[in-house]
């Protein structure tokens, strides 16, 4: 049986990935960033430190075949914020930093142990495309975790260890939802071909199919999930 661990599980696209990886058969470890959860280990990537304790935590319980980061923060930064350094450094920390020592840890633990593994980083369209100029950072961190991804299949695709990403544009969950209504929802979605914002279901299917499904050959590839709103 396939055990994964997953990053941000608690709601919205993270969810959606438990429920679509639980229904195939593979056993998930959860995470939220929220203290008590019955939904997953508690973790806040911005403490230095959680990322290694939520791996050990969760390695106790078992050997670890696929590492999902899903878990992330997307906070408006405005450009004359007097804390703007502060807030770049909180979404690097939790939305790249945290996902790079997860990343490592797992490829040390599959190499030591001479097994495959699995890495599905869930970036963003904002790789790619940039986002608001009160969100240089979120763009930043998501361009990040795609470069890291990239690298990372092309450096350990021999021992066994691929690695892929997907890049989600708006997703109806609770961000998505007040994002879009703060940036008058009607004029965004007219700049979706598809006519609508992505289901969290849709990204849980990519999400399934990288971590249990795709050829190894597809290692380093980025599947893009946003109603042909940004096409590569």
């Amino acid at each position: 049986m396939t055990h994964i661990l997953l990053t941000g599980s608690s709601r919205g696209i993270g969810a959606a990935i438990t429920a679509a990886l639980t229904t195939s058969g593979a056993t998930v470890t959860g995470h939220s960033s929220q203290g008590g959860t019955r939904t997953g280990i508690p973790a806040d990537f911005a403490q230095p430190g959680a990322a290694r304790a939520l791996w050990d935590e969760a390695r106790a319980q078992g050997p670890i075949d696929v590492l999902i980061n899903n878990a992330g923060i997307f906070e408006a930064n405005p450009l004359d914020s007097p804390d703007w350094t502060d807030a770049w450094n909180r979404t690097m920390q939790v939305n790249l930093t945290a996902s790079a020592e997860l990343c490592r840890l797992a490829i040390l633990d599959w190499q030591a142990r001479k097994v495959p593994g699995r890495i599905v980083n869930i970036a963003s369209r904002a790789a790619y495309r940039g986002d608001s100029p009160a969100h240089w950072h979120y763009a930043a961190s998501k361009a990040g975790m795609v470069a890291m991804t990239k690298t990372i299949a092309r450096g350990y695709a021999r021992d066994g260890i691929l690695a892929f990403a997907i890049c989600p544009g708006f997703t109806m969950t609770g961000m998505a939802d007040d994002y879009l209504e703060s940036r008058g929802g009607d004029k965004l979605l007219a700049d979706i071909p598809l006519g609508r914002v992505a289901d969290p279901q849709e990204v849980a299917a990519a999400a399934k199919f990288l971590a249990l499904e795709a050829p190894a050959s597809m290692t380093g590839a980025v599947i893009d999930v946003n109603g042909a709103s940004y096409v590569r």
